[in-house]
Order: C-alpha cells, then structure tokens, then sequence
C-alpha cells in the first residue's frame, strides 16, 4: 500500500512544473493555447499583452474572456465564453485570474482535458494544481510566460 501511495504522489509531482526546463520544455510542445481572463486591447495590461505575445511567436491563441460580453474577437481570434466550445481542444490553458476565482474553472479545465495549464506571475492555487496534477495534466504555476519566451528567444 505505501509502495502504490509512493507512486502515486511521485507521478502526480512530476505534473507539477517548478523547473526552469521543464518550463521551457512546455512551450516547445504546445500550439493552441485557451486564455481564460484575457482582455481586449482596449483595455490592455499583461492579460492581453503576454497573449499577443504568444500570438506573434506562433502560438494559436482562442481567448476566452470572462468579462467583456459585447466584444465578438480578441486578437483576431473569435471569442468563446467557455472552454466547452472549443474544438479541438487546446494543448494548454493559460490563467489570468485572482488566485480565488481559479477553482470556479476546474471542473471545465478537467473536461477539457488539456496537455498542460500555466497559471500567469502572481498567481497560484496549490489546491486546484494538485487536482490537475492527479488528473496527469502538467501545471506550470506563477510565472510569466512572455518572460520565457524571452529567455528562449522565441
């Protein structure tokens, strides 16, 4: 029994992406990225920035907004309210929400099934990361992805 609890929490550890490497490993891999709390333009901030950045270094970006009813498009992407409505599914979810609205997505990351979710600098739930990583889905938490794709000069 103990032998099966050691296995367990080793392999739900490995989803759980701390190191620099590892990180990096996870933007070579991935392509169509879900960003749950993206913002429009108009309103700016690092919700839409670090997206576009995304965008312009190849990513497929499908925003999905939490607010901003009246916008159709973000990025020149159309918007989807729910990860739900996406198909096919993204290789990653991107987070840019206040560490207690996290939990609230959850259960529609955990249908989704996607490969990987990042949790953007400044934001991190340990609950809902475990969850994800007993689920086998990779969690990179509080850190930037603009900032790595800087370092990787992508």
């Amino acid at each position: 029994m103990q032998d099966n609890l050691t296995a367990t929490t080793a392999s739900r550890r490995e989803h759980l992406l701390e190191s620099t490497p590892d990180v990096l490993r996870v933007l070579e891999r991935v392509q169509r990225v879900a960003v749950i709390g993206i913002k429009p333009a108009i309103v700016g901030g690092p919700a839409f920035y670090v997206p576009q950045r995304m965008q312009q270094a190849g990513y497929e970006i499908i925003p999905v907004p939490v607010y901003y009813a009246e916008i159709p498009e973000i990025l020149g992407a159309p918007v989807h309210r729910s990860l739900e409505s996406i198909s096919p599914p993204v290789d990653m979810v991107q987070l840019f929400r206040r560490p207690n609205d996290i939990p609230r997505h959850l259960h529609e990351i955990l249908a989704h099934k996607p490969r990987v979710v990042w949790m953007q600098l400044g934001i991190r739930h340990d609950e809902v990361a475990e969850q994800l990583a007993r689920a086998g889905i990779d969690v990179v938490q509080d850190r930037c992805v603009k900032v790595e794709l800087d370092r990787i000069r992508r």
